[in-house]
C-alpha cells in the first residue's frame, strides 16, 4: 500500500527509538484516505463526522492513528473514549491489517451503543472489542501489556489514565492523546508527566487545530 504523507515512519527498538518529523496539517498534500481500499470501512471514514458533527477526531487525525499502528506492527491498542466510534474504526483497520485487537472503552451508554453498530456494519466487530463501562474500573481488570493507546476523553483526566497506562506498555509501544493542543490547559499535569517522563519520547503532531501527542516507550 502507498504510505502517506501524513506520517513518516515513525521506527521503533527496545533500547534506541527514533521519531521522524511529522508535518503540519497545512503541509498535507494527501488525502487521508489514500490506500484505504476497504470497501466496508471506506465509507463510513468519509462520512461518519459529518453525521455526528464536532466530537470525532479528524480523518487527518484518524490517518495518523492508522499509520503509527500498521508502520510499527502494533498488536494489542487501548482506547479511552470510544464516543461513536470514528477514531475506532481508523484504529480497527488498522489491527485488522497487523493482526492485532483493539479494546475501546465508553461510559456513556448511547454513544457506546451506537459505536458498536458502526463497528459491526464496517465488519471489525471481531477486532474490536467495545466495552460500556467506567474506564477508571475497567482498565486495572484487563490483564496483559498494551502497544498502543489513544486517550480521547475527559481532558482532566489524561493524567489519571496516564498513570493507569503507562507501566503497562511494552518497550516500542506508544501512548497517544488527543486535544493536547486546543485543550492543553486542562490537561496540564499531563503534558508536564510525558514530558519529565525520561522512559517517554514525545512528539505533538499538528494534524489537526487538536494535535495529537505521541509518546514512545523507551523503558
Amino acid at each position: 500500500m502507498k504510505k502517506t504523507k501524513l506520517v513518516k515512519t515513525l521506527v521503533a527498538g527496545i533500547l534506541t527509538v527514533m521519531i521522524m518529523s511529522l508535518p503540519a496539517a497545512s503541509q498535507q498534500d494527501e488525502s487521508p484516505y489514500s490506500g484505504i481500499y476497504d470497501i466496508e470501512v471506506l465509507p463510513m471514514l468519509q462520512f461518519l463526522p459529518r453525521v455526528y458533527g464536532g466530537m470525532n477526531i479528524t480523518a487527518a487525525d484518524g490517518r495518523v492513528l492508522y499509520d503509527l499502528i500498521v508502520e510499527n506492527g502494533y498488536k494489542r491498542g487501548l482506547e479511552i473514549g470510544t464516543s461513536n466510534g470514528y477514531s475506532g474504526l481508523w484504529m480497527g483497520l488498522a489491527f485488522k491489517k497487523t493482526g492485532g485487537e483493539l479494546i475501546t472503552l465508553e461510559i456513556e451508554r448511547m454513544r457506546a451503543e451506537e459505536a458498536k453498530r458502526n463497528f459491526k456494519k464496517a465488519g471489525l466487530e471481531k477486532v474490536i472489542d467495545a466495552r460500556i463501562c467506567d474506564a477508571f474500573k475497567e482498565i486495572p481488570e484487563i490483564e496483559g501489556e498494551f502497544d498502543f493507546v489513544f486517550i480521547d476523553a475527559w481532558k482532566a483526566d489524561y493524567f489519571r489514565f496516564l498513570k493507569l497506562v503507562r507501566l503497562r506498555m511494552k518497550p516500542g509501544g506508544v501512548i497517544t492523546a488527543h486535544n493536547v493542543l486546543n485543550a492543553g490547559r486542562d490537561m496540564q499535569d499531563f503534558l508536564d508527566a510525558i514530558k519529565n517522563d525520561e522512559g517517554l519520547k514525545t512528539i505533538i503532531v499538528r494534524s489537526s487545530t487538536g494535535g495529537i501527542s505521541i509518546s514512545m516507550v523507551l523503558k
